[in-house]
């Protein structure tokens, strides 16, 4: 009968949390996926780029949003038991409170290894899938960004207008701006231009015009009848290069088992085979790591502060505020583990002990539960 009643007050926790996080979430997706619409409005990619890079998107607010989740899942399904007086049935059956925070500590490490297996593998794995349909995008939604009588730069280093455009496609009157570096540009006038796809490749065919070349100050000029625009060798301004956060936790690991092994030397052969393997990323991959590996653990300790409603009954006159400040307490420390992370920094000492702070936290609260049960006995 025990194991039944601990069965559904975890079935209880289980569902509402399943609710929580799946229903923040996709609230919080919805209005990043508004915000993503600049992929499409301003940089050129294609609706199929944007549905792509949006739907990954979603394991990665799952996993910000999965801490909040299990303190708010905990608390109100607690709660409820306490309102409702079922938590008296577990005292009636001769579960003592130890015995009940022992379950739910242990409990919680099903939420552990869930966020471990989300931090880990599934978001690094998606963001870098999301980040590679942004750089194999061959801005196929480029022509239609392009409007007449304004200058337009969705793509970097190139600058593009034209008067009008006719109904069969045609551009009248085209200038493009092509700027390579600082001292080097290319700049073409054209009568008319139309888009065409070449092998695959999207091309800008101009008629009738002239190129003007600069080079550290040489300025050279030909005209053409005809000649082709590659608009595909321009990349989108949207940030393309690999992020560390898109680094598997596996090359991650390597990294900073690399780096501590050669110091000295940050361009080693095996440091350069791993993006953003250097010693100036070091602060980055140990935060990286950080938030992977050991945030994790501190669901253990909100599930705790979620224990503290059995403490103390709701007919005690100091219930409701007793309520709040659990509820104030617990939203507090979200926040502290959110920003946690900020106190990584290259100090290897420092890491450590900031890793061990959610296993100190737990054993400083697990002393609470025993000092107070005590006490009440």
């Amino acid at each position: 009968m025990k194991k039944i009643i601990f069965r559904k007050l975890a079935q209880d926790c289980t569902k509402f949390f399943l609710l929580t996080i799946f229903t923040i979430s996709i609230i919080i997706w919805v209005l990043q996926a508004v915000n993503y619409l600049d992929f499409v409005i301003e940089d050129g990619h294609g609706f199929l780029v944007y549905f792509n890079y949006t739907l990954l998107s979603f394991p990665k607010i799952l996993s910000r949003i999965f801490p909040f989740s299990v303190f708010l899942a905990f608390t109100y399904i607690l709660l409820k038991y306490e309102t409702k007086n079922e938590l008296i049935i577990f005292w009636n059956f001769g579960i003592s409170k130890i015995k009940f925070i022992n379950f739910f500590i242990k409990f919680s490490f099903i939420f552990v290894l869930l966020g471990l297996l989300l931090n880990t593998l599934i978001v690094p794995l998606t963001q870098d899938k999301a980040r590679s349909f942004i750089r194999s995008s061959d801005l196929d939604f480029f022509e239609n960004m392009l409007k007449p009588k304004q200058f337009i730069d969705i793509v970097k280093n190139l600058t593009i207008y034209y008067e009008e455009k006719t109904k069969d496609g045609n551009l009248k009157n085209i200038f493009l701006n092509d700027k390579f570096s600082e001292n080097e540009f290319q700049i073409t006038f054209a009568k008319t231009g139309k888009f065409q796809v070449n092998n695959k490749k999207k091309v800008l065919i101009l008629y009738e015009g002239k190129t003007i070349n600069s080079k550290n100050g040489n300025i050279s000029e030909f005209e053409f009848s005809q000649t082709n625009f590659n608009i595909a060798k321009f990349n989108t301004k949207s940030i393309t290069h690999r992020k560390t956060q898109e680094n598997s936790t596996l090359e991650l690991m390597q990294c900073l088992l690399i780096l501590k092994n050669d110091e000295k030397n940050q361009d080693s052969s095996e440091a350069i085979k791993i993006f953003n393997c250097s010693l100036n990323n070091l602060e980055n991959i140990y935060e990286e790591l950080y938030s992977r590996l050991i945030k994790p653990f501190y669901v253990i300790f909100l599930v705790a502060i979620s224990l503290l409603f059995i403490l103390k009954s709701k007919i005690d006159h100091t219930f409701n505020s007793y309520k709040f400040k659990i509820y104030l307490f617990g939203f507090l420390f979200t926040i502290f583990l959110e920003t946690s992370s900020k106190f990584i920094s290259i100090n290897f000492l420092q890491n450590l002990f900031i890793s061990f702070l959610p296993f100190i936290f737990v054993f400083l609260i697990y002393l609470y539960f025993l000092n107070a049960i005590r006490k009440n006995t």
